[in-house]
């Protein structure tokens, strides 16, 4: 059984093929699609950084970018596909079961109307201004972790992992505060979307110690390390895991 650069013991093909659905690989997706739908929901609430208004979504949608890392890292670039657009799909469904939930007729003797309304009358442009920028952004993080690891021999994840979350969410932001804050004025645009993607890359930073121990011991616990060489990066080709 050979070596990986990492020193890892890199099992037979077939082998590998066969765990495709391991445990680790499952937690991770289901927990990503967690952080995914509750940072959209988070997203209703605004506090204060000192001077800086910043919504609840910054607290976990990182989370997301962190556990995508992992998945590239691990498995590649093929599963991280999958699990984007597996994350994708159930957030669409949440946005549309709570529209019809909005719709239906409430209890005479229940006040919470408004408040619900609050949190679930999403915009229809920044409903599809946030589906968009995770798909793109998620993706492009995906794909920069994954080139960058077989250019490196698979040396340098925190580097790696940094600049890929830097080159996801720039994307992310270029793409949802242009589409669902239009008409805000460009000075207080730009001032968001550098917020959000400092803050948001300086939280990585800050945990990469522990994605650091957590992607050494899923290595170590599935004995393998992909190397994406020869795949096709099309973001469409989702049944190619």
């Amino acid at each position: 059984m050979k070596k990986n650069p990492t020193g890892c013991n890199m099992p037979p093909q077939g082998q590998r093929q066969r765990q495709m659905l391991s445990l680790p690989f499952v937690l991770m997706a289901i927990l990503f699609n967690v952080c995914l739908i509750a940072s959209n929901l988070f997203e209703t609430k605004l506090f204060m950084a000192g001077p800086i208004a910043l919504t609840g979504g910054v607290i976990i949608f990182p989370v997301s970018y962190i556990l995508n890392d992992c998945i590239v890292e691990v498995w590649g670039y093929r599963k991280a596909r999958l699990v984007i657009w597996t994350g994708f799909a159930m957030n669409f469904f949440v946005v549309l079961t709570a529209q019809i939930v909005r719709l239906l007729p409430a209890a005479p003797f229940w006040d919470g109307g408004p408040h619900f309304d609050y949190v679930f009358a999403m915009a229809p442009r920044v409903t599809v201004a946030s589906l968009l920028a995770f798909v793109s952004g998620s993706t492009a993080n995906a794909y920069v972790m994954s080139k960058m690891k077989v250019a490196s021999g698979g040396k340098r994840f925190s580097l790696r992992a940094i600049v890929s979350s830097v080159a996801g969410e720039s994307i992310d932001s270029l793409i949802f505060f242009p589409i669902a804050f239009w008409g805000i004025g460009l000075k207080e645009m730009l001032t968001l979307m550098v917020t959000q993607i400092v803050l948001k890359t300086f939280y990585e930073v800050i945990i990469l110690p522990v994605t650091n121990v957590v992607v050494r011991t899923v290595k170590d616990h599935e004995g393998i390390d992909t190397f994406d060489e020869n795949i096709s990066y099309n973001p469409f080709r989702i049944t190619d895991i």
